[in-house]
């Protein structure tokens, strides 16, 4: 297990320093800083000093080194805007994010697992086919004309939930405010929430509907429905056991990418979270604050792989066996 675990964290090692360095690479591609520090009107030899300041003048090798130092310690640049750092203004947006995800990951787990199960039970039932339809269109639809179908029937036409922000807010402990824990933060949760889960629900109903009718087909369970046991104890034990390997990688891969997907949910319901902030900053050219992004979203994806590898290994032992070559 120890030389599984250190091949997974030298691999997410080797995985962060690519997105630093393309992190990096992309600073000088989104404008000159000096124009970012100073107007137009400063003198040229002004402009050389502070390119001096900057080290901007030293080659790419030396930048990006200098750079990385920082970046250890925790320094990824001052924003150019907020005039704050920027791993600083990424953390108060963090929670809104993580809680936005948090809820779409619930509503997908308490639906396309019943769902995906009574699709491969039941295939020839009504509901089944009815399920299998509906998430072979929901594929199909790009999750903005969803959030804009949302907005349209639950806030302009019945008026059940609000269509941007965040509403009132909790402070939890001190450490972030939250809009779990109030009926206003509730409603304003339930429409990006919604949309956001249904970017993922058609993906999990397929794959564990997929992989439910495979492992039925096993011969382990043709044997446990000749020894007589309760079709229960087959369904949701035997079989699901082995259904939600597949799922568990899916899914850690799949809540990762729910950070990149709320650029698109949080830009138009307004939710004050990291999407919404990335593309504030790309709009205004906030540089450092872009680089940062990508970086801890970066983050994000790895820690989140790691630990599904690391899940999946203690489910399943012949990943072990396979890692060690036996």
């Amino acid at each position: 297990m120890f030389v599984f675990l250190l091949r997974r964290l030298v691999q997410a090692f080797v995985v962060m320093i690519i997105i630093s360095v393309i992190s990096f690479a992309i600073q000088n591609k989104l404008g000159d800083p000096v124009l970012q520090h100073v107007s137009m009107t400063v003198a040229p030899a002004e402009r050389a000093q502070i390119r001096q300041d900057l080290g901007l003048n030293d080659n790419l090798v030396v930048q990006y080194w200098r750079f990385a130092k920082k970046a250890i310690h925790g320094d990824l640049g001052t924003s150019y805007y907020y005039k704050e750092p920027v791993l600083d203004v990424i953390f108060k947006k963090l929670p809104a994010t993580f809680e936005l995800a948090f809820c779409a990951i619930v509503m997908v787990a308490f639906i396309a697992i019943p769902c995906g199960i009574l699709a491969a039970i039941k295939p020839k039932n009504i509901i089944s086919r009815l399920v299998v339809a509906l998430s072979t269109m929901g594929i199909s639809i790009p999750i903005f004309i969803v959030a804009i179908f949302l907005v349209y029937i639950f806030s302009i036409q019945l008026h059940l939930a609000p269509s941007f922000g965040r509403g009132q807010t909790t402070d939890v402990f001190g450490l972030w405010e939250s809009g779990l824990f109030s009926k206003d933060g509730l409603r304003h949760l339930m429409l990006p929430s919604i949309s956001l889960a249904f970017a993922l629900m058609p993906i999990f109903v397929r794959l564990i509907r997929a992989e439910m009718i495979e492992v039925l087909q096993s011969d382990y369970i043709r044997f446990a429905w000749s020894k007589g046991l309760n079709t229960r104890r087959i369904y949701f034990i035997h079989a699901l056991k082995n259904t939600m390997l597949p799922v568990i990688t899916v899914g850690g891969i799949q809540a990762g990418t729910l950070v990149a997907y709320t650029i698109l949910t949080e830009s138009i319901f307004q939710w004050p979270g990291m999407g919404f902030l990335f593309m504030d900053a790309v709009s205004r050219v906030d540089t450092p604050l872009i680089s940062a992004y990508l970086i801890v979203v970066g983050g994000i994806f790895v820690v989140t792989n790691t630990v599904v590898d690391l899940i999946y290994g203690l489910v399943n032992p012949t990943v072990k066996l396979a890692n060690h070559g036996l």
